[in-house]
């Protein structure tokens, strides 16, 4: 199965017009940028958050978040027009040459499910079996893949109460300081900084993360669901033909079919127009 990596122009665009927004309003109201920009805050808030998820999730799981946080910006997406090509080739092969005439394929096949799901298909597993095996493998890796979305959200309920910590740390700063009226105004506004980036951290940041992998890990996984599918349906003896309308059910969005005689179907000629009328004379006259 082939992949294209691609930049998501969503989340890049997404992410540019909330914080320009928010920044804009600032900019309106005759504020400016540096009042946000407060190192201490954000220590306390990204710190703060980070500590807290590292507690609730093991240190592997919260390093493969992070490992799966490109995900987000940008991805490797299956070609569905040129994996439906392979599985219908496969499918015309096994059916004019029988199922082992698929163990010579199995050298150019990256993609590890599909490989593992052909090898056994091969190797004489039944149809029962092998959907048994090749769904605890789903199973397995969904339930392993939906921990990664967790730490974000996780992140994004810890990060607003952690921002109110940081503000009354800061308000305790500035109570310590009362005999300089001037700067109590200046120190106040300063010490709700941290609220605004455990809020907006929380709604801009980890939140969309989270749902974003959340798509991704989906469209992976409806991928295999039709991997397996296709591997059974050759297994049972399906109509290559049946199997492309099957294929292209799971994945709507694939572009233009890839055609049966593109891979191995019999090219079906018309007959001419002139020996139609032959035939047909020749069928009145007797």
């Amino acid at each position: 199965m082939k992949f294209r990596i691609r930049i998501d122009k969503s989340t890049l665009a997404g992410t540019f017009v909330a914080l320009a927004g928010i920044a804009a309003g600032l900019l309106i109201e005759g504020g400016k940028l540096s009042q946000v920009l407060q190192p201490t805050a954000a220590l306390i808030v990204f710190g703060g958050t980070l500590g807290a998820v590292m507690v609730q999730f093991p240190l592997s799981v919260v390093v493969r978040a992070f490992v799966q946080l490109g995900n987000v910006f940008s991805g490797s997406e299956p070609e569905p027009d040129a994996l439906i090509q392979n599985l219908l080739r496969y499918a015309y092969k096994a059916r004019k040459e029988g199922l082992l005439s698929l163990d010579t394929e199995l050298g150019k096949i990256q993609d590890p499910f599909l490989k593992e799901s052909l090898m056994l298909a091969i190797d004489g597993a039944s149809v029962e079996d092998l959907r048994r095996m090749m769904e605890l493998q789903l199973d397995y890796r969904a339930e392993k893949d939906e921990r990664v979305p967790r730490v974000f959200e996780a992140a994004a309920g810890f990060s607003p109460t952690i921002g109110i910590l940081g503000a009354v740390l800061g308000l305790i700063q500035v109570m310590q300081h009362l005999q300089d009226i001037n700067e109590v105004g200046k120190g106040i506004a300063v010490a709700f900084v941290a609220t605004i980036y455990g809020v907006g951290a929380a709604n801009l940041l980890f939140l969309p993360w989270a749902g974003k992998l959340k798509l991704r890990m989906r469209e992976r996984q409806v991928v295999q669901e039709m991997t397996l599918e296709a591997v059974l349906s050759i297994m049972m003896g399906m109509n290559p033909r049946a199997l492309e309308l099957q294929l292209f059910s799971y994945l709507p969005g694939a572009g233009t079919k890839p055609g049966l005689a593109k891979v191995g179907a019999p090219k079906v000629v018309p007959a001419k127009p002139a020996a139609r009328q032959q035939k047909a004379s020749a069928g009145k006259s007797r």
